[in-house]
């Protein structure tokens, strides 16, 4: 029988976007700028997250915190007490029924690692940090700012701050073999962490590998051995204890799991803070996407006339079921039945029929599971779904 899966409810969870790096990173198509000099600019963007923050808690009404989480850029640059005035505004305007994730990416630098303690008394409880490779030539390629040996020492120190720690992966990059890959990640799994994210290396035109790969510098993995080597991840990962809970997040044991993600992948509320942040919020009983100011002068300003946001859309039914069966599928609960019926998809007919009997979807429970055979292809499958 099936665990039941936790209903969001009206909780309602906070992303803040701190957009400053130290560098950008060749494969990095974020909202993210240099962080240099930028003192007063970063005091003022400070001032304008708190305050919205007040003016979408006014918006939203009454709720309970979920979680927060802090992503970029590279939020753990910023100021520890900086975090910890988000955390107290947040919780104060969101009162918390028992206790909350708070998570925080950050670089193992040696100069990020030295205020993980600050940060921890800050206030987050929970550390994703950006380890990308072992290999200090894959690092080099990468455009990180960290060795391998850095990466291994940042770890250290992260586990006795922090009750949770999570490192993120990058692996299909260019000349990468099976056999390495395999290797590397094995050694990484000596590190002690309780949840990976390993990511394929994805070229987004927009980058500086974008450009390269277009002018012919290199080329990525052809799809035949990028499939391979997910599946290697699969299998050194399931071999260790780690469950991919959602196509690129595995955690060993269901409390290593992310909360917030999990919040934002059932269709939670969530609030978008800080530039270009996206959020979905229920306003008026209608499902709200919205996105702020992608610029950081016109975040700060549109926050002082109270116009934070480029875009909010009310979506309707439909749109809202197809937003969760495009985030649910993606992890092991999957989707309830009734959202795919939102779209006209049924299990004894049509192209969810068809997906179920090709092997790529399962019901159980009422419940629509992409299978392990699906996982893999999950764009096609769902491109075949809700084309």
């Amino acid at each position: 029988m099936t665990d039941p899966v936790p209903d969001p409810g009206t909780d309602v969870a906070v992303y803040v976007h701190w957009p400053y790096c130290s560098r950008i990173c060749p494969y990095c198509d974020f909202n993210v700028v240099r962080d240099r000099g930028r003192g007063e600019e970063q005091a003022a963007l400070l001032g304008a997250m708190l305050a919205d923050l007040e003016a979408q808690a006014a918006v939203t009404g009454p709720r309970r915190l979920a979680s927060i989480f802090f992503g970029g850029g590279t939020p753990s640059l910023m100021a520890p007490e900086a975090v910890a005035a988000v955390i107290e505004r947040a919780r104060a305007l969101f009162p918390a029924a028992g206790p909350v994730e708070i998570s925080l990416e950050a670089n193992p630098t040696d100069a990020e690692a030295d205020r993980f303690a600050a940060l921890a008394d800050a206030g987050v409880n929970r550390l994703s940090m950006g380890v990308q490779a072992l290999d200090d030539a894959a690092l080099a390629f990468l455009g990180r700012n960290h060795s391998a040996d850095e990466a291994r020492r940042a770890v250290a120190v992260a586990a006795r701050a922090f009750g949770r720690l999570s490192i993120d992966l990058i692996y299909a990059r260019p000349g990468q073999t099976v056999e390495r890959w395999a290797t590397e990640l094995t050694e990484a799994l000596d590190l002690g962490f309780e949840h990976v994210s390993p990511y394929q290396l994805t070229i987004e035109p927009s980058t500086a590998f974008g450009r390269a790969v277009a002018r012919g510098a290199w080329p990525p993995p052809d799809e035949e051995t990028a499939a391979i080597l997910y599946e290697t991840t699969q299998t050194v990962l399931e071999r260790a204890g780690f469950e991919a809970y959602e196509v690129s997040n595995h955690a060993r044991g269901l409390a290593a799991r992310s909360a917030h993600n999990l919040h934002v992948w059932r269709g939670g509320d969530y609030l978008g803070i800080g530039p270009g942040a996206h959020g979905r919020l229920t306003l008026g009983g209608v499902r709200t996407a919205t996105i702020a100011h992608r610029g950081i002068g016109d975040y700060v300003a549109g926050v002082e006339v109270a116009a934070p946001w480029t875009e909010r859309e009310a979506l309707d039914l439909r749109g809202t079921a197809e937003e969760r069966v495009l985030l649910g599928l993606r992890t092991v609960e999957g989707v309830l039945s009734t959202d795919l019926a939102a779209l006209d998809r049924f299990v004894d007919s049509g192209p969810l029929a068809a997906l179920v009997d090709d092997g790529f979807l399962t019901v159980r429970a009422g419940r629509v599971i992409a299978t392990a055979t699906g996982r893999p292809v999950l764009d096609g499958v769902l491109k075949a779904l809700l084309a």
